[in-house]
Order: structure tokens, then sequence, then C-alpha cells
């Protein structure tokens, strides 16, 4: 008998410990802010979707491709892909001003989503307390070029350390600018429409969620925004308190949520394969080496 398939990462990567955490949902919504700063590339979105009446689709959308290509097996991961990759191929946007048409699948639009993605998981995660040493976010960041290659990019043409990362971002900074689109995207992400019964869910929950995630961004996308960033001390300290407090809901009820990847995963694979902070804890001292590990 063969033995399972462990997907494109496996238990032993840093991408299978660190998406099964719940502050991923907070680095989902920064990821969202972020990406509407590239004009180009929210064009896209907003005129090929109905972002403003779906948002919440759109999210639930990239967290089943997330799970899928991190937990589900290689087979599947790869027939996502080809998917996403069609879809992209099929969509174009017009600039307004210009006039011009062009396709979503560019390049330059797929790394600008891509870092934005990775940049959000990865901050949100460490400032919150997820153990990653310098060695292992290094290693995330290369994981994450698997996930790029589906979405139709060239692993090559893509960071693949923290430092490539915000040298990347230094590069394309001047192409940033927080247009109609961005506003639409902001607008909706504090006060998104919602039934009545789930208004105060949306006030007591969701609204302090979008605000942490909007506060974890650079400094230069507040600026962009229009809105003064807030002391990052003080923006750590809330990530900390909401990691704590997300981190001790039961693993069983959260990985139970849609769309529930990692109950799969370790029905296929073996309690053994359960994510766990705990478990890079353990790496970080043997990948560092122990001078380094003394220094973490």
């Amino acid at each position: 008998m063969n033995d399972p398939d462990p997907g494109l990462f496996g238990p032993g990567s840093v991408t299978w410990q660190m998406h099964g955490d719940p502050m991923m949902w907070v680095a989902g919504v920064r990821a969202l802010y972020l990406q509407a700063l590239h004009p180009r590339a929210v064009r896209g979105v907003m005129q090929n979707s109905d972002f403003r009446r779906d948002a919440w689709g759109r999210l639930m959308r990239t967290a089943d491709f997330v799970g899928t290509l991190t937990y589900d097996t290689t087979q599947a991961a790869e027939r996502y892909g080809a998917r996403v990759r069609k879809i992209h191929r099929l969509l174009e946007a017009t600039d307004p001003e210009t006039g011009e048409v062009y396709g979503i699948d560019e390049p330059e639009l797929l790394l600008w989503v891509h870092c934005a993605e990775v940049d959000s998981y990865l901050q949100v995660q460490r400032r919150s307390g997820f153990p990653l040493s310098e060695v292992q976010a290094d290693r995330y960041v290369d994981e994450q070029r698997e996930g790029a290659r589906l979405v139709g990019l060239d692993p090559s043409d893509v960071p693949a350390t923290t430092a490539a990362l915000a040298a990347y971002f230094e590069q394309v900074r001047p192409l940033l600018a927080a247009g109609a689109e961005a506003s639409d995207v902001d607008e909706f992400l504090r006060s998104p429409p919602v039934p009545a019964l789930l208004k105060p869910a949306r006030t007591l929950i969701w609204r302090r969620v979008a605000a942490l995630a909007y506060d974890s961004l650079p400094a230069y996308a507040h600026e962009l925004y229009g809105r003064a960033a807030p002391p990052p001390a003080s923006v750590d300290r809330r990530l900390r308190t909401m990691g704590t407090t997300l981190r001790c809901i039961p693993a069983r009820l959260r990985w139970r949520l849609p769309p529930g990847h990692i109950v799969k995963a370790m029905a296929r694979l073996g309690p053994g394969s359960r994510p766990a902070p705990y478990k890079l804890r353990g790496q970080a001292a043997i990948l560092d080496g122990p001078g380094r590990a003394q220094q973490e």
C-alpha cells in the first residue's frame, strides 16, 4: 500500500504549521488592504467580480485556495492551480484614464498579489507571537514560491527570502496609490453590509479584526490611505493579545469550521500531522544552530 500523499508542503514544512494558526484570518484581511493599493491589480478584481456584494465569498475562496495548497493532496493542489490560471487567462481589466485593456494574469500583478499575501501572513503571525526564527521565516517565503507557481508565476522571479521580499516592496512602492477602488475596499472592510441579526457581531468582532488588520499595515500604506499610523509597539501588543485569545480556542473546534482542510489532512496522514507552533520551536534549535538558537 502506498504512503498517503503529504501534498505540496507536508507536515515538516513551516507552511504546514503556520497556516493552521487562527491569526491567518487577520492576516488575510491585512492582505486585502495591502493588495488594494496597487491600482492595476485591484482594478482587475473590482471589474471582474462583485466584490462589494461578495467580499465574504472572495475571502472564503482565498482561504479555500490557501487551505487546498497547504493541506490537500498534490493532485488536488495542482488541479486547483490549473483552474485559477484558466480563469485568470480569460479576464481583462480596463484603465479608465487611458483606455488600456490588459489581462489580469500579467506577471507583475500576480507577483504583487502573491507578495502582499506572503508578507501579510508572515508579519501578522510573527508580530502576534507565533514562534518563527529568521531561518524559518526565510524558509516560509521560499516555500510559498510553490503557490506562486500554481497561479502562473516563474518561481525564479519570486522572492525567496525575507530580505528579497522587503526589496521587492521598496521597488514597487512608487506604483502604489489609494485610488477609488482602494477606497471601496477600505470602506467595505471597515463596515461590511450584513443582515440585521449579524450587526452586533459586526460591531463586536469584525470591526476589531478589520481594525487590527489595517493597523498592522506598513507605514507607507497608512500614508496612502490617508490615516495616521498607530505606534507599532501598540499594534504588536494588540496582535499578541488577539493571538493569545484565539489560540486558546480548542483546535478541534477551529479546524471544523469551513473549509476544513486540516481535519481532512489529519484523517489522511494520521494524528501526528497535526499542525502546532511547538513543532517549530523544536525545529528552530536544529535549523539555526546553537549560537543562533540562543539569540532567538
